[in-house]
């Protein structure tokens, strides 16, 4: 389905994977027609989705909009017993900041927001960009031999922000494979089951590093938060482990789909990629646009209402899950001229992609700078790059939180 499309009203009904390979139509007609309206999650948790720019902005800063883990977790017990699937993720990779209100939210926060300054991920630049010209050599390497096109995502994309997370966090890339795939599945939504067990798999993966990092501290953020908790009991063993859990999926998840997203949007439109290669000082603009055009995050996880909550005209009753359409609020046209065309010249000042308010993404400098970075330079390197596939062939992930391919299958030359 097209954007230009009409949307059935019964189609925005069920956050389906027909509903996740085009959401921006459906938004579209709810944005006008019923921008705030009780849906169903393919788990079939009944819950409310935010679609308007205004109310989005309101509703991700609103204290009646819990973020509380614990509180989440009552209310989908209860629908659980409605019939909803049942998922029993771990305390051990739930209790991080993005999961709590203030003040454990304040507090967790602390620990890590001076790693993520803007001065302190610029001075990460120079490694960022020897691995970008490190992956490109193989990327061209690759194509050489075989002659038959590239999965951007696979060959670049992940392994760029997943190096430069577990360098940070002073992690070893060896499972980086095993951890992609347990990140996929628990951000995916589409499974519970499978999401207890990778979360389960990714926890005692983590344990194991915490062991080992107390074993044999290093100069790195991994060993300062443990350092943290041994020495000020600031962090107990299981918010330690949401923390590094958040770290290693929310740094490398949101760049690989904003660099996917973002070179996608370069390739529909020629003059786009034209303009990014001759003049590369409009990355900077490049990323911003690609952020609110079709940023990595469609909708921002859960919160519920403690009390009744008036978002626009309609009163959300308490005790209600909610969810915030990121994706949605950037294409809003009240906000936004001409919202579903990339336009690197737009000013996109008050785009939500990283969120808005006290949980905003801490590591938006970093996937900013990443992205920067990476899309300067495979224009740059690749100056004739195409789709190898055509739009209809391209697909989705099945996730509600990511929105990014499942492929991105390019030629280089």
């Amino acid at each position: 389905m097209t954007s230009s499309q009409q949307c059935p009203h019964d189609s925005v009904s069920v956050l389906d994977d027909e509903f996740l390979q085009d959401p921006h139509v459906h938004y579209a007609w709810m944005r006008e027609s019923d921008p705030t309206r009780r849906v169903v999650t393919v788990t079939g948790l009944p819950v409310w989705l935010v679609t308007r720019y205004a109310d989005a902005k309101a509703a991700l800063t609103d204290p009646r909009l819990s973020k509380d883990y614990r509180g989440i977790g009552r209310i989908t017990e209860r629908e659980v017993e409605r019939g909803a699937q049942r998922a029993d993720i771990s305390e051990s990779v739930q209790a991080h900041m993005l999961n709590m209100d203030p003040p454990d939210h304040t507090r967790l926060r602390k620990l890590v927001v001076k790693a993520f300054t803007a001065r302190r991920v610029e001075a990460l630049r120079p490694r960022i960009e020897q691995i970008t010209g490190e992956l490109l050599d193989e990327m061209a390497a690759t194509e050489h031999a075989g002659d038959a096109g590239i999965d951007l995502l696979d060959e670049f994309a992940f392994p760029l922000p997943i190096r430069v997370i577990c360098e940070l966090l002073g992690i070893p890339e060896d499972r980086r494979d095993e951890f992609r795939e347990w990140s996929n599945t628990v951000v995916s939504g589409q499974d519970p089951q499978a999401a207890e067990r990778a979360a389960a798999a990714m926890a005692e993966y983590l344990f194991e590093l915490v062991a080992e990092k107390r074993r044999n501290p290093m100069d790195d953020l991994l060993t300062a938060l443990i350092e943290a908790s041994d020495d000020a009991d600031r962090l107990s063993g299981e918010e330690l482990i949401a923390m590094v859990f958040l770290l290693l999926v929310a740094g490398h998840e949101t760049t690989v789909n904003l660099i996917g997203n973002g070179v996608l949007a370069l390739l529909r439109d020629p003059e786009q990629y034209r303009l990014l290669r001759d003049e590369p000082e409009r990355a900077a603009s490049v990323v911003e646009e690609t952020l609110r055009f079709d940023g990595p995050v469609n909708l921002a996880t859960f919160r519920y209402t403690t009390e009744p909550v008036m978002v626009g005209d309609v009163e959300i009753p308490a005790e209600e899950l909610v969810l915030v359409a990121l994706g949605s609020a950037n294409r809003d046209s009240e906000k936004f001229d001409t919202p579903d065309r990339f336009d690197q010249d737009r000013a996109t000042n008050g785009h939500l992609a990283f969120g808005h308010g006290i949980h905003f993404c801490v590591g938006a400098p970093l996937a900013r700078l990443e992205g920067q970075i990476a899309l300067r330079r495979l224009t740059e390197r690749f100056p004739a790059m195409k789709l190898a596939l055509s739009e209809e062939q391209l697909s989705y992930r099945p996730s509600t939180l990511m929105r990014g391919l499942e492929q991105l299958p390019v030629r280089l030359s």
